[in-house]
């Protein structure tokens, strides 16, 4: 098996960022808020009164999805340098294997690592992590998916997530079929994630819990491995091939997951395409929405995610004891809201919320989509 080399260090300060993470850092003042501990006169722990040195890890599972290379890598790392100049930060990425992060995780701690924010490849494995910086007494903070025995939690609800998907699908197959003339019940596929991500297990409970009782047919449901698109491809095409002419909307649990269906669509000769959901907020998922190919995302603020875990590390490091907003399986928890968008959302979330720019979104492919969603005038300039 292929190993990945242990992490070399970077320098908080000065390792790359994406323009994303500018007004983020800005923002961290307000998250400060958040998560103030006990400062001085406080009590409750060692604080800090000066520049602390130490090591913070962050370990993340795949590339495959794109927020963690574009967004929370260069936000985490930014932030950490913004508010604690003398710490060092060590990176890896698992590239979906979980011995590969245990690994990696090992080396971290081996290098003096005080804090991991961990972003599990497997939860259940990722336990032995966690008991392996306890034993050296270094913390663990879970990001974005649960690690039973972690001391903090950063995340999302993820059941809601799945509720959104899901009530966004019923909707809108249901408005589209109440103008067929057959009168048939709309029929759905159900794509999911990971079955060995509880994310994704979530998602599906909760996009259970936004169709039960809806005048829907659920015509198959898969979880597809390592959240793959190619994957995702494939049991698209079986089920296209299999439901002839009865799929009218597909519940994809990301966006790497709806781009991987809407080729299949795409290739059977399907246009419009089924109503296709997704999650992320990926620059190309909201290409396929102002294109007409997707219909949502659900967009989750992942610079504001990782903001939120690089300060929660810090403060974790300075033997402060952050405020949390909830508890999770006895394990304080932050948790934040996500967004669902459409495409009549797109400005006003994604281009005025600095997301991406139009210049991204619109480039010459998707052009005259742009104009005709009112993103980019007939010259092709950005509006006002």
């Amino acid at each position: 098996m292929t190993r990945t080399r242990p992490p070399a260090p970077l320098s908080a300060g000065s390792s790359p960022t994406h323009r994303r993470v500018r007004g983020v850092v800005a923002g961290v003042v307000g998250l400060g808020l958040l998560l103030a501990g006990c400062g001085a006169g406080g009590g409750g722990g060692r604080v800090a009164t000066g520049t602390v040195e130490g090591t913070i890890g962050l370990l993340l599972p795949e590339a495959q999805t794109a927020r963690y290379e574009a967004s929370d890598r260069p936000t985490f790392v930014a932030v950490t340098g913004r508010r604690c100049p003398g710490c060092t930060v060590l990176y890896a990425n698992a590239a979906q294997d979980a011995a590969a992060q245990l690994q990696q995780a090992e080396s971290m701690l081996a290098q003096g690592a005080d804090v991991l924010v961990l972003d599990a490849v497997d939860t259940v494995a990722a336990v032995g992590i966690v008991a392996q910086a306890n034993r050296l007494g270094a913390q663990v903070i879970a990001y974005d998916r649960f690690v039973d025995g972690a001391d903090y939690y950063v995340s999302y609800d993820y059941e809601f997530i799945g509720f959104l998907l899901g009530s966004a699908l019923a909707g809108t197959v249901l408005d589209r079929a109440a103008g067929r003339d057959d009168g048939g019940r709309p029929g759905v596929l159900l794509a999911h994630g990971s079955a060995t991500d509880p994310n994704a297990l979530a998602i599906a409970q909760g996009t259970r819990r936004a169709l039960d009782g809806e005048d829907i047919d659920v015509l198959a449901e898969h979880y597809t491995p390592d959240w793959s698109p190619d994957k995702a491809t494939e049991w698209t095409e079986a089920m296209l091939s299999q439901y002839p002419g009865r799929v009218d909307g597909i519940l994809a649990a990301n966006d790497a997951i709806a781009g991987g269906a809407v080729a299949a669509a795409k290739a059977a000769g399907l246009d419009p395409v089924p109503v296709t959901t997704g999650q992320d907020g990926e620059l190309s998922a909201v290409q396929r929405i102002v294109a007409g190919d997707q219909f949502m995302t659900v967009y989750k603020a992942t610079d504001q995610q990782a903001a939120t875990a690089a300060e929660l590390a810090v403060r974790v490091l300075r033997g402060q004891d952050p405020r949390t907003t909830a508890v999770t399986q006895g394990v304080p928890t932050v948790l934040l809201a996500p967004r669902a968008v459409a495409a009549a959302d797109v400005e006003h979330v994604i281009v005025d919320g600095h997301v991406y720019s139009t210049d991204e979104i619109c480039v010459p492919a998707y052009e005259a989509a742009c104009e005709r969603a009112g993103l980019v005038g007939a010259t092709g300039e950005a509006d006002g």
